[in-house]
């Protein structure tokens, strides 16, 4: 298959998806915000719910215990299907409680997505032992005919009142621009609403088996 054809394959199978980026402001939110914040983002956006393919991405903060500090830099970031990315807008100038904190919504920017040698996902869902995660993703990525070296990240869990989340960070690196792609659109099994399985370029790895 040529490149020409592989790309042409991938427009057929994987959707044009998107970063919507979002100034956030707050000053914490508890570790198992993902819970939360999605209920929140569906509230102002209803739409969302019965989109399957959509995500948010972890925010990003320092840990104090059992809390996420945010800090001035902290962005929300949903992962849409680029035809909503209007609609997504409408997110801005919008308030989000979580456990008893107020998150501001603020201005917007499109991000497209962009092939990564190297991407990481801060946890993808599973309930298996390391190996037998390694294992599983292989056999996902043989699947998906995407050819790649594998890192397995830390053991990590998310616990809300009545769901917890667990598996491993991952990275794949030595991806080629079209598998990078496909990766970043579709990622890696489930609960990505909550920021599980979501991939985003990483810094580069080199000289690993």
């Amino acid at each position: 298959m040529t490149d020409n054809t592989a790309t042409a394959v991938m427009a057929t199978e994987v959707p044009a998806m998107i970063d919507i980026v979002f100034d956030l402001g707050g000053t914490s939110v508890p570790l198992n915000y993902p819970f939360k914040l999605w209920s929140e983002v569906v509230r102002c956006l209803p739409w969302l719910e019965n989109e399957k393919s959509a995500g948010i991405l972890p925010l990003r903060g320092s840990i104090n215990k059992e809390t996420l500090l945010l800090s001035q830099r902290t962005k929300l970031v949903l992962r849409i299907p680029e035809s909503f990315a209007k609609e997504a807008a409408h997110l801005s100038g919008q308030e989000l409680y979580i456990d008893g904190q107020i998150l501001t919504v603020g201005k917007c920017r499109e991000r497209s997505l962009q092939p990564a040698t190297t991407l990481h996902a801060y946890l993808v869902e599973s309930n298996l032992s390391e190996i037998e995660f390694l294992a599983d993703m292989r056999k996902k990525l043989q699947e998906m005919n995407i050819a790649c070296n594998l890192i397995c990240d830390k053991y990590r869990e998310i616990r809300g009142a009545n769901q917890t989340l667990k598996g491993f960070g991952l990275v794949l690196h030595d991806l080629k621009p079209v598998a990078s792609m496909q990766m970043q659109s579709l990622g890696l099994s489930g609960a990505r609403q909550f920021g599980c399985g979501i991939f985003v370029p990483f810094k580069a790895i080199t000289g690993l088996d």
